[in-house]
């Protein structure tokens, strides 16, 4: 079975999901924000259970989804080491391993497109050999039949390779990535990019290695100066992209958004809108609505909880698994005919929880920055935004 790939068209960008099937458990490959809901419904579809998010670098055209993705599914987040992605939990370095189930995802650093660039070599069946996968070297366990894969970002791609012209980019060290690495995996390994602008969905290392007009007998110096010429327009979305990413797709001007120009509610698709915490505890304070903490019980018993809230978890430990009974517990919460604020660790489960609630009828907010608020640079909540933050009440037990 190959990876189930996903597609944004906006900035052409493939997302891969990879799973074993015994323990369904799956790790997703460049997921991109503005396709949160469908990737989601593919992990609920084929009933898997999200083990890691992973990046081959940081994005200059379009904003990660990790985040988001490990607060919602309890994933935890691996990105390049050399990427300066500080809030992923796993920092990859060349050699490294991932285990999802009995399957093994192996980290190749493939510097050149960014400094830190990885590409992620996948042999579907081979299990937790020991052996390990050496740069330019295949282990032992290749020499069996297992389908092999190279997830190769923007390194390479059908028929090209990543542009080397900004974010660390440097020609010479891509030439090197993939002609001493990715070109010396076995010929039949297939080639998943990270883009591709044709409708072109996969390759193999051999027809790259014998046709990709970058890269076919060409020198390292001629592949240098063409890279040098290529004279590209600026990625459109690098300013607030790369930011973004390096916080794992927590962008970092939505900390502006809590104070929402001094509105009371900013808009929101799929229910009520968003409220800042103080808007949330004021209309708490004056009747005007319910508070309803969708964090898990775990979070509540060990980190706080803020006073008189109601609790209705979206998901619970372990393996952050929906709660069964919440379209139940939420509609007895609302039976008294006030509006919810639902209020989560840092505003991504409650978005999801106050769709859902409307999709029941109910009128429910989100409120922004959550309990603890969003992380910051070095992934250290509670400095930035959310309800502690702001000074409202809460309590430890």
């Amino acid at each position: 079975m190959n990876p189930t790939q996903l597609f944004d068209p906006r900035s052409c960008t493939y997302t891969y999901l990879l799973f074993d099937e015994g323990t369904r458990e799956a790790l997703i490959i460049d997921p991109v924000d503005t396709q949160l809901e469908r990737d989601l419904d593919a992990i609920a579809r084929l009933e898997l259970k999200l083990r890691w998010t992973v990046e081959t670098h940081a994005h200059a055209d379009h904003i990660t989804s990790a985040a988001q993705l490990a607060e919602l599914t309890g994933a935890r987040m691996a990105a390049p080491a050399g990427c300066e992605v500080g809030t992923a939990a796993v920092q990859l370095k060349d050699g490294d391993t991932l285990r999802f189930g009995a399957e093994t995802l192996h980290v190749l650093h493939t510097p050149g497109h960014t400094a830190g660039s990885v590409c992620f070599y996948w042999e579907r069946g081979a299990g937790h050999a020991e052996d390990t996968l050496a740069r330019g070297q295949v282990s032992r366990v290749d020499q069996r039949s297992a389908p092999r894969h190279v997830f190769s970002g923007d390194t390479l791609l059908i028929g090209g390779c990543g542009r080397t012209d900004f974010q660390s980019g440097d020609a010479g060290q891509l030439w090197d990535s993939i002609t001493q690495v990715l070109f010396k995996l076995p010929g039949d390994t297939l080639v998943w990019p990270g883009h591709d602008y044709h409708e072109r969905t996969q390759s193999t290392i051999a027809l790259e290695r014998a046709t990709n007009p970058r890269l076919a007998g060409q020198t390292r110096e001629a592949f240098i100066q063409l890279m040098g010429a290529l004279s590209l327009p600026k990625p459109g979305r690098i300013d607030e992209a790369v930011p973004a990413n390096r916080r794992s797709g927590l962008r970092q001007d939505a900390a502006g958004a809590a104070d929402a120009g001094g509105a009371e509610v900013t808009a929101a698709t799929g229910y009520a809108g968003d409220i800042t915490p103080a808007t949330a505890h004021r209309w708490m304070e004056n009747g005007q609505a319910v508070l309803v903490d969708v964090r898990t019980d775990a979070e509540r018993e060990w980190v706080g909880f803020v006073p008189g809230a109601q609790a209705v978890a979206w998901k619970q430990w372990p393996g952050m698994a929906m709660n069964p009974a919440f379209d139940a517990e939420i509609e007895a919460v609302a039976e008294g005919g006030l509006p919810l604020m639902l209020l989560c660790r840092s505003g991504v489960r409650s978005v999801a929880a106050a769709r859902r609630a409307t999709e029941l009828g109910l009128a429910a907010y989100n409120i922004l920055g959550g309990f603890e608020g969003d992380p910051d640079d070095q992934a250290q909540r509670g400095h930035k935004n959310g309800w502690r933050r702001a000074g409202l009440p809460w309590r430890q037990n």
